[in-house]
């Protein structure tokens, strides 16, 4: 399943840096997010994009996690010729990202569907 099925993004940037506030839609999503969404798979999936590290930060109590991409904007915002590179592209392109299907973890279990 996609990311985007989970989660909804809201990005900002500054100089050569991104930021991805990942937040859940159901906060009994978010626990799923936080063991597949990880900073070593969003540096994976930015691979090419992003040339410093992948930062997460776990806000459990907002259901949501923070990435910081460092070297993410192609020098920066105002220096890149890359439009689609900037934070609000960045948000989207992590919402296309494959992570396993919530269902099939609760049908394993034996727990009910929403």
């Amino acid at each position: 399943m996609k990311l985007r099925a989970l989660a909804h993004a809201r990005t900002g940037d500054k100089g050569n840096t991104s930021n991805i506030a990942l937040v859940a839609y159901d906060a009994a999503d978010y626990e799923h997010l936080a063991a597949h969404v990880t900073a070593e798979r969003v540096r994976a999936h930015f691979r090419g994009i992003v040339t410093g590290d992948v930062t997460r930060y776990a806000l459990p109590k907002l259901g949501a996690l923070n990435f910081v991409l460092s070297g993410a904007l192609g020098g920066g915002v105002t220096r890149s010729l890359a439009l689609d590179a900037h934070g609000k592209g960045l948000g989207a392109a992590l919402l296309d990202l494959d992570i396993p299907d919530r269902s099939a973890g609760r049908a394993a279990r034996g727990s009910p569907r929403r």
